[in-house]
């Protein structure tokens, strides 16, 4: 599979780069931007305008016009906004967020590990295993609901169908990773970041030479739980995932405390796209701005013109991926909201930390993105019971599919009710989870990772780690995993390329169409008053069995999809 390129390096200083050193003033230039260009055709005019307004270039993406620009602390995003040449600026700073983050470098989402927030009980003794691929796979409930399981006897994935995780990264070593791991077309897009602007802790000290981890690394563990949940090999090793046959490609774009930038987002999306992958699996949000809204009352001129241009810039990347064959798959977010009509944003803008403020939320104008984004289909989250999660955004305008994400306190009233089980298991790498003490030095589960139902897989040589995780993030890789056995099922050979595509509209088509249908509840009014949440937390179900915003048009099913699906393209 031949990789286009995508992200071009500009050298700083030279004439072809348009760029010079310095301002006329001799300003030094501290500060690093991303400048979106109006149109991608227009760099060498754009270019001329970073250069006058104080800028120098130091790299683009041509695929959609995005310039990484060093200029002047003040002042720079007004003066280069003002040309016909570009949409906006942002400064390069962390706008994006994965709950999970590095152990000790960042706080971590209380939505993903509820069950360290708040003591899990003993779940009931297993009862056998139903799943009988793998030997953990009877603790993979998800696996069942999407009828993966038995959707393998018919395709368990193809190895030419190619699924990219783009998050914190993916452990190409685990052994449940690593017979379905494409270590040649994975690519690292972020520099670690060992201090924040204000000389915190962020990303911690570099592990690698040159603060660039490998591409078959992952320090935050988000991403290689992602992973395994899409992919894990049927190997009779640990566990399986949704699509056990397909190829997995990291396309690292978040940092390691579980930020992203916007530059490397945009370019992961678009090498993705460049080099042929089916599906990408987004289960993150963008930030600093929990919504990006294009007219913020509360903003500086700099604040809006950042929103405006993560707006532009995302969309503009999706709109490409889109046209180059990549269903897009996106977490619908842990905000216990509906996305149609949004509350009041208080956590925005989240970085530097210490600055947000209230936010009137204008939903024709402010985006929760990717997953608010055109051709990105969004993922609400369920419990085993089948009940929406209480932390899960939900909403007609938004959910277009539902799937297994986890929910600590499903079950209200049996013995399940607050137990690790109800949460998603899934692939850890080993050194998270010495760095967060769920094991000792010697690969030992202490009593921390224990309470947190930690578990180990032994085989000869091959040791492999599994935790529990819960959250839309969660939910998002069990339709990725669906959306890669429709492709290799009714996929065609790519032209030119050694891969099967299949047009990401069929795919949606099929995705929905083969779905299980669930009605709103009865009341459709869901009070989790009694699971010990306030009443911000009630949610409202509106819609019929066919579409509503508590599951779309359904719960994702795998079976369905590789045996009903072909009646729909």
């Amino acid at each position: 599979m031949a990789v286009a390129a995508t992200v071009s390096l500009v050298a700083a200083g030279t004439s072809a780069a348009g760029a010079a050193p310095a301002t006329a003033s001799g300003q030094q230039k501290d500060t690093e931007y991303t400048v979106l260009l109006e149109s991608p055709g227009n760099r060498d005019f754009a270019i001329d305008a970073v250069r006058k307004a104080g800028g120098e270039v130091v790299r683009s993406n041509d695929a959609v016009g995005l310039l990484t620009v060093k200029a002047p602390a003040n002042g720079f995003v007004e003066k280069v906004s003002a040309s016909s040449e570009i949409v906006g600026a942002a400064r390069s700073k962390p706008i994006g967020h994965a709950p999970a983050a590095k152990a000790g470098k960042a706080k971590r989402d209380d939505v993903e590990k509820e069950n360290k927030t708040a003591p899990p009980k003993k779940a009931p003794a297993p009862q056998g295993s139903t799943a009988g691929m793998d030997p953990l796979d009877g603790d993979l409930w998800g696996l069942n609901l999407v009828r993966s399981n038995i959707a393998r006897a018919k395709q368990a994935g193809d190895k030419r169908v190619y699924v990219g995780i783009l998050d914190t990264g993916v452990d190409g070593t685990h052994p449940d990773i690593a017979p379905n791991f494409n270590n040649e077309l994975s690519r690292n897009f972020t520099i670690d970041i060992p201090n924040d602007a204000d000389g915190g802790v962020f990303d911690g000290p570099c592990e690698f030479r040159g603060c660039v981890d490998p591409a078959n690394w992952d320090d935050g563990g988000h991403g290689t739980h992602v992973a395994g949940t899409i992919g894990a090999a049927a190997n009779g090793f640990g566990i399986s995932g949704v699509a056990p046959g397909v190829s997995l490609v990291n396309i690292r774009g978040g940092q390691d405390a579980g930020s992203f930038f916007l530059q490397p987002v945009v370019d992961a999306l678009t090498y993705g796209a460049d080099v042929g992958l089916d599906v990408i699996n987004m289960s993150f949000y963008v930030d600093p701005w929990y919504m990006n809204c294009a007219n913020d009352p509360t903003a500086s001129a700099e604040e809006q013109l950042e929103q405006r241009t993560i707006i532009a810039a995302v969309q503009r990347a999706l709109n490409y991926a889109h046209r180059k064959g990549v269903t897009l798959i996106g977490a619908g977010g842990n905000n216990h909201e509906d996305l149609g009509k949004p509350r009041q944003d208080v956590q925005s803008p989240n970085y530097p930390p210490g600055h947000a403020r209230p936010r009137p939320i204008d939903n024709a104008s402010c985006l929760n993105l990717p997953t608010e984004g055109d051709h990105v289909i969004s993922v609400s989250a369920l419990g085993p019971s089948t009940a929406k999660a209480d932390y899960s955004n939900y909403g007609l305008e938004q959910t277009a599919i539902s799937a297994p994400g986890g929910y600590f306190r499903d079950g209200l009233g049996t013995p399940w009710y607050r137990t690790n089980e109800n949460m998603i298991l899934s692939t850890y790498p080993r050194n998270v989870a010495l760095a967060e003490g769920a094991i000792d030095e010697a690969g030992n589960i202490t009593p921390d990772g224990e309470a947190a139902g930690v578990k180990k897989a032994v085989q000869g040589d091959k040791v492999g780690y599994y935790q529990y995780l819960q959250g839309t993030s969660m939910a998002a890789p069990h339709a990725a995993g669906v959306a890669a056995l429709i492709v290799s099922e009714y996929g065609k050979k790519d032209k030119g390329r050694p891969g099967l595509t299949l047009a990401p509209d069929k795919v949606e088509k099929v995705l929905y169409k083969t779905a299980t249908q669930r009605a709103c509840p009865n009341p459709r009014t869901v009070s989790y008053v009694d699971v010990g949440r306030s009443a911000e937390f009630d949610a409202t179900c509106e819609g019929d069995a066919k579409f509503n915003g508590f599951y779309g048009h359904g719960i994702v099913d795998a079976y369905g999809a590789v045996t009903r699906g072909g009646q729909f393209l």
